[in-house]
């Protein structure tokens, strides 16, 4: 029998986790709702890479969610919902559709019950807290498994983060930053949505530093329009600071302005990340601006217990699509071990949360806690 060799401690730190658990059975019968983007160049795709099994779509535009059936080789491609529904076959509902039509499709599943064991709900789950929680209960009440698809979670460089951040090597966190300079496509359903920036794009970063570091107690933020969006918004350009019980902090600036690069001049794109601790120090970027081109995130960390290395592994994973396995993965991997989701609909009311104390903040000049949006929810 050959001896196995312990690995030396530098490759083990090169092995760093970030790919999702996934679920023994892959034949689980996911039934898709919404036709667009998201689904059409990120969950079909991904779901495609892992083996997982949609069969059934429908969408408003039939003929757009036919041409994803016949690409995706979904078996049936329906007109009506109740349709859907009815499927025999449909046991898990994957929903990506505009937000303020997402409610009223969790509450007609609810209503209709039949095999459906669990719902992948599009982020923002609703656009407020107060929302959220009404669909979170109402499903819980149903025994009907409820996450929510916040992807930004499986980028690799922020899954790999985290796991540096349990095996303890940064120590205790001191300050994390997300500095972002890239323009959003705006889908033409968020004209006239009460929150642009925050609970579309914001959002994804607010739920990161909640997966780093957990709930903060007070945000105090800043917002102002951006002045490429011509329709009528207040939180363009989002700065917010997240401050800690235990003294870290958090802040972000979301800037979709970046200059004037659509308008003549040179362009500055990028997303970056840092986290800085006690212990040690981690730095990273986000692929997702270089999209549709496949840009991998990445990571670079130094630590006390290893001193005079920078260490820089790298994957070829990308958030869109390949995060979108991990997301339904999650939810799937619960549903077998009648366990709660990564991303439960529960766990994702504090990131709603989040949101209206950002919102909140910067309408009113003032720190906002999430027990005040808990309580007393706008």
């Amino acid at each position: 029998m050959q001896q196995q060799t312990e690995l030396h401690p530098i490759a083990r730190m090169l092995s760093l986790h970030y790919q999702p658990r996934l679920p023994q059975r892959r034949d689980w019968g996911i039934g898709c709702i919404g036709a667009g983007f998201i689904m059409r160049d990120c969950h079909l795709v991904a779901y495609r890479q892992a083996g997982f099994r949609p069969v059934a779509i429908y969408s408003r535009t039939y003929d757009r969610a036919n041409a994803l059936a016949q690409r995706f080789s979904i078996p049936r491609c329906y007109q009506r919902l109740e349709e859907l529904f009815a499927d025999p076959e449909v046991e898990i509902l994957d929903i990506a559709v505009p937000p303020d039509q997402q409610p009223a499709i969790i509450q007609e599943a609810v209503r209709w019950g039949g095999k459906i064991r669990g719902i992948l709900a599009q982020k923002p789950l609703a656009m407020s807290y107060r929302a959220g929680r009404e669909l979170v209960e109402l499903c819980e009440q149903a025994g009907i498994t409820l996450a929510v698809n916040q992807n930004m979670r499986y980028d690799q460089s922020v899954r790999a983060l985290k796991d540096l951040l349990n095996r303890g090597w940064l120590g205790e966190p001191v300050l994390a930053t997300i500095e972002m300079r890239a323009i959003p496509h705006w889908m033409p359903w968020a004209q006239g949505l009460r929150s642009l920036s925050t609970f579309i794009m914001s959002i994804h970063h607010l739920d990161t530093f909640r997966f780093w570091l957990g709930n903060p107690e007070r945000v105090l933020a800043s917002t102002r329009p951006d002045p490429r969006t011509r329709f009528a918004h207040s939180d363009g350009i989002n700065l917010y600071i997240l401050e800690y019980a235990h003294g870290c902090r958090a802040c972000a600036w979301d800037d979709v302005w970046t200059g004037p690069c659509k308008e003549g001049s040179e362009g500055d794109i990028y997303i970056r990340w840092r986290v800085e601790g006690t212990e040690g120090l981690a730095r990273g970027t986000i692929g997702w601006p270089a999209y549709p081109a496949r840009c991998p995130s990445t990571l670079d960390f130094t630590t006390r217990q290893w001193p005079g290395y920078w260490f820089s592994p790298r994957w070829p994973d990308v958030w869109f699509p390949d995060a979108f396995i991990g997301t339904m993965a999650q939810l799937l991997c619960a549903i077998e071990c009648g366990s709660t989701p990564e991303i439960s609909g529960r766990d994702n009311l504090d990131t709603l949360a989040l949101c209206e104390a950002v919102l909140l903040s910067a309408q009113q000049h003032r720190a906002v806690t999430l027990d005040e949006i808990r309580d007393h929810p706008p």
